[in-house]
């Protein structure tokens, strides 16, 4: 049998768990399918396809009446690599991939890993044909799947099957090699550090994190938190060191700035925060937990479905800095719970989110879409 023709695509112009996920796909199915990534010209993607043997193109994504532009583009590089499956990310991305397969010969079949949440019903006219032209959508968790069928008419609705990320178990470092990090990034052996990883955006929540260290530092405890990303928005990362400074706790707060692999900075924390406001999944969870670092997220969305709370890791109350405070002097205090949490949590994402699993499982449902 031969090989299908798959082209990845993701025009989005930013660098996070959605972006890197779609190059990880695209060469994890490169050994079974003809695989293409189609990326933003202006976007942070390329330095994972330059000088390697992946088969990428850059496009300009345009706006208004240069979507169109950008589209017969998309059809064009659709053509001349007979695909059969575009297979989407960025939910902006959508629309131009649609009217791509429309302009295009191949006519492909459309697939989205949906990331994004749902929130009301699509029965418009626009929605109805742009749904009605794609295949498969495949939501990261059952709160998104449940979302779908709720709001995308049964007459339009795509084929929905739930997929869930995976991530690639890091090399664990040695006692050395963890002391070595640690007195790089100055970490103090005495305290206990807290590492935040992802877009420095206020929907992410570095600013709860910034409080519940300050309540926790006026009760006399010794912590750290370390803040791994690039902001979105530099008057809020400006916001959040002025607020640092008013509380007097810069010897507490650090900005590190982006991290192209952050695995190892996970393995030098004694705890990984994730305080997204609404996070559809929580891929940063995922990471740490498969290095055998305890977790914390709050309880909603898709961090759910990843931790078991007092099992696989502690969820506290989302958008309450205090409850997260709470929630990390437990950690502190209970060295029993945090080893119990990381071990258990190791043991779930080997059994349910490693990358090698779920390419698998995508191999297999994209090879079935015809």
């Amino acid at each position: 049998m031969s090989k299908k023709n798959l082209l990845e695509l993701c025009l989005s112009p930013d660098l996070g768990g959605l972006e890197l996920y779609m190059v990880r796909s695209a060469k994890a199915l490169d050994a079974q399918m003809n695989v293409i990534s189609v990326i933003n010209s202006r976007g942070k993607l390329e330095q994972y396809y330059k000088n390697t043997e992946f088969q990428y193109e850059m496009l300009k994504r345009g706006k208004g009446f240069g979507t169109l532009a950008t589209a017969k583009k998309l059809a064009r590089i659709i053509d001349e690599n007979k695909i059969d499956i575009v297979h989407t990310h960025w939910t902006k991305d959508l629309f131009v991939a649609v009217l791509a397969k429309k302009l295009s010969t191949c006519k492909p079949r459309i697939v989205q890993t949906r990331n994004m949440t749902m929130t009301r019903f699509k029965d418009d006219m626009y929605h109805r044909w742009l749904y009605k032209n794609i295949s498969l959508m495949l939501p990261v968790t059952y709160q998104v799947k449940e979302q779908l069928e709720r709001f995308i008419p049964q007459t339009v609705r795509p084929k929905i099957e739930v997929l869930y990320m995976g991530s690639d178990k890091s090399e664990l470092l040695n006692a050395d090699e963890v002391a070595e990090l640690k007195k790089s990034l100055g970490f103090q052996d005495d305290y206990f550090n807290i590492g935040m990883v992802g877009r420095i955006n206020e929907a992410k929540g570095q600013h709860l994190l910034v409080k519940a260290v300050d309540f926790l530092v006026k009760k006399g405890l010794h912590v750290s938190a370390y803040f791994v990303g690039h902001p979105m928005r530099e008057s809020y990362l400006e916001e959040l060191k002025r607020d640092v400074k008013n509380k007097d706790i810069e010897k507490n707060i650090y900005f590190l700035g982006f991290m192209k692999n952050p695995h190892h900075f996970y393995q030098v924390c004694d705890t990984i925060v994730l305080a997204s406001k609404k996070e559809t999944f929580g891929l940063v969870l995922i990471e740490a937990m498969q290095v055998g670092t305890p977790v914390i997220g709050s309880n909603s969305g898709g961090v759910v479905e990843i931790i078991d709370d007092g099992k696989t890791g502690v969820l506290f109350e989302n958008q309450n800095a205090q409850s997260l405070a709470d929630k990390i002097e437990l950690l502190i205090n209970d060295t029993n719970l945090r080893k119990a949490v990381a071990k258990a949590g190791q043991e779930k994402c080997e059994e349910m989110f490693s990358n090698e699993k779920q390419f698998k499982k995508l191999a297999k449902i994209l090879n079935g879409v015809f």
